[in-house]
């Protein structure tokens, strides 16, 4: 059975560009498509919707508002913020309101894909870019992290909580020998010798 999909922005540019990608996917269906937060939740009160791509910026209602209010009267539909903000507070104001999924304008089509497949199992999904701002302490990488790609610094907070090579892996839809290879990176990045060092560091850094 397809994934019903409902489409939130008011830009007709974005969303028929959504929907022309998503078309040829036999797995999900765009059944309607709206230009702010109100007609959505109008819409849904009519329309059996499964997830909703939302975007922030929007006339009426904006998508903090209506990902808060969906999430109080339709709690069992999926939410996927798609926008262009990428600052840490946004970023956290809409997890925070119910928010299952969170991508920036500029991610791929496979990641869009990714992300709707992993919110309709039932899991979280953060783009990487998103994810490391929310791991850092003021939306930047610190000096010391500067270095590291978006993938190592994940690593280095999942270690850091006590998360095993597999664990690791399982998290990050990776293989253990991956996270293995990161670990590595890390370790000579970092110059320390242990993961008592990466976790010393992590620590510092505000990760955990």
């Amino acid at each position: 059975m397809s994934l019903r999909i409902l489409l939130v922005d008011d830009h007709a540019i974005v969303t028929d560009g959504i929907a022309a990608l998503l078309q040829n996917e036999s797995a999900y269906d765009v059944v309607a498509v709206c230009r702010n937060g109100q007609e959505a939740l109008d819409t849904l009160r009519i329309l059996k919707v499964d997830l909703i791509l939302m975007d922030i910026d929007m006339p009426v209602m904006n998508g903090i508002e209506a990902t808060k209010q969906i999430k109080r009267e339709f709690s069992e539909i999926k939410v996927i913020i798609l926008t262009m903000h990428d600052e840490k507070a946004m970023i956290q104001m809409l997890l925070d309101n119910g928010a299952d999924g969170y991508l920036i304008k500029n991610s791929s089509k496979n990641e869009l894909i990714d992300a709707i497949e992993n919110v309709r199992a039932g899991r979280q999904h953060i783009s990487e870019e998103a994810h490391t701002v929310l791991l850092s302490r003021d939306g930047a990488k610190s000096e010391r992290l500067s270095g590291l790609t978006e993938r190592e610094v994940e690593v280095l907070k999942l270690i850091a909580e006590g998360m095993s090579n597999k664990e690791v892996g399982d998290r990050l839809f990776i293989s253990h020998r991956t996270v293995d290879t990161h670990r590595t990176n890390l370790m000579q990045k970092l110059d320390c010798h242990n993961i008592a060092g990466l976790v010393r560091i992590a620590i510092q850094e505000g990760l955990v």
